[in-house]
């Protein structure tokens, strides 16, 4: 069992303004095998959240703490985060031309596992995921993301959590910009880390589509830098049918 504790986050980030206040006393607790859905309108902080467990320079902790099986998760680099066990996909995935995908991936898996997974034994685990997530045996020789579709860029995402299984997987609106069938296909490779691993997810989303395929056990409305609410599967059913706007009333009268 692991879990990551994040407690009264405060974040800012650099404008020509100056500092702009983000996230404004974020608290949450993400345990081994739980799936938790961030929902909320553009600009709430989402994303900011996302980004600062995974430790994006622009991104200033201004208070609060974030612990991964009690040890500090913000003294630790990018690097070192990944390796504790935590794994942002991306809602924007970075081309990286030059770097073919199966050198990516193996590299990616030794650094976080210390030691060079054996040859064979790595091919057949690549394959299958590839297979699983419906990708051509080319895209393994391809430069990292480059030219890929948007779907493409996705499931590549997806391909990296099965194969390095992290502790707590953070993913940044995977379902923005994706067919009904790569949807689908994403949804089922998260479905299947989460059956096969006691990995927990923090799943971030505008809409409910993607939860019709990925059930989380708690849903949280985030609204101005905070959780404005919490519940279960449920809430995301209000949220389809009500939307935001009565938080975005509170919000604005605070």
């Amino acid at each position: 069992m692991s879990t990551l504790e994040i407690r009264d986050l405060h974040v800012s980030v650099e404008t020509k303004e100056g500092p702009k206040p983000i996230l404004r006393g974020v608290d949450l607790t993400l345990e081994s095998g739980k799936t938790h859905a961030i929902m909320g309108p553009n600009g709430s902080g989402k994303s900011t959240l996302a980004y600062s467990l995974a430790g994006h320079p622009k991104y200033q902790i201004t208070q609060g703490t974030v612990t991964l099986d009690g040890e500090d998760l913000l003294e630790m680099s990018v690097d070192e985060r990944a390796r504790a066990g935590l794994f942002l996909a991306m809602q924007y995935p970075v081309e990286v031309p030059g770097v073919s995908v199966s050198n990516f991936l193996r590299t990616a898996k030794t650094a976080i596992d210390g030691d060079a997974p054996a040859l064979r034994h790595w091919v057949k685990d690549v394959k299958v995921a590839m297979e699983n997530l419906r990708m051509d045996k080319a895209f393994a020789e391809r430069s990292v993301n480059e030219g890929f579709s948007g779907g493409e860029k996705k499931r590549h995402e997806i391909l990296q959590m099965e194969l390095l299984k992290p502790k707590f997987a953070v993913l940044d609106e995977t379902d923005s910009g994706l067919d009904v069938d790569a949807l689908r296909v994403v949804s089922e490779g998260v479905n299947r880390v989460k059956e096969n691993t006691d990995a927990g997810f923090l799943l971030i989303t505008h809409y409910t589509r993607i939860l019709r395929y990925i059930t989380p056990d708690f849903v949280h409305v985030f609204v101005d830098g905070r959780i404005a609410e919490e519940g279960g599967p449920e809430l995301a059913d209000r949220l389809e049918a009500e939307g935001y706007d009565r938080y975005l009333t509170g919000a604005a009268s605070a």
